[in-house]
């Protein structure tokens, strides 16, 4: 079993801490406590989503796994393909730099392994017929 966190942008956590420091400053200076309750409470879920945001490779198969919210395996031998993507759809990723994993006919997901090129290598040892579009 191989076990890979999520990437993290910087600018991300800058941003979310510039954005919900403002308001709760805001909500907390107008003495509006329910209000500063749920946004402790959305700052709180956003880093439970932080720290259980991983993919791991076991069994022949990758499993995605991003809080509650996102739980999906896919088998190796049904990847065609990994590229770099910088897609900003929403994903399982907390990063911009993200890996798009096309598998099965038409189904994709974007990803962002902290170690795309151990991801990569760990990937390709069970299914070296994965075609592999990323920069060196």
């Amino acid at each position: 079993m191989m076990k890979f966190k999520s990437k993290i942008d910087l600018w991300f956590i800058l941003f979310l801490i510039v954005i919900f420091g403002l308001i709760l400053i805001s909500l907390a200076y107008d003495k509006k406590w329910i209000g500063f309750s749920f946004v402790l409470f959305v700052i709180v879920f956003i880093g439970y989503l932080f720290l259980t945001t991983s993919y791991t490779i076991e069994d022949k198969k990758v499993f995605i796994k991003c809080g509650f919210l996102f739980d999906r395996s896919i088998e190796i031998q049904n990847i065609k393909k990994i590229s770099e993507s910088f897609n900003i759809m929403s994903s399982p990723a907390f990063s911009f730099n993200r890996l798009e994993i096309l598998y099965n006919e038409y189904d994709t997901v974007l990803i962002s392994p902290k170690e795309k090129k151990r991801f990569i290598e760990a990937i390709k040892k069970i299914n070296p017929q994965i075609e592999i579009k990323v920069k060196p």
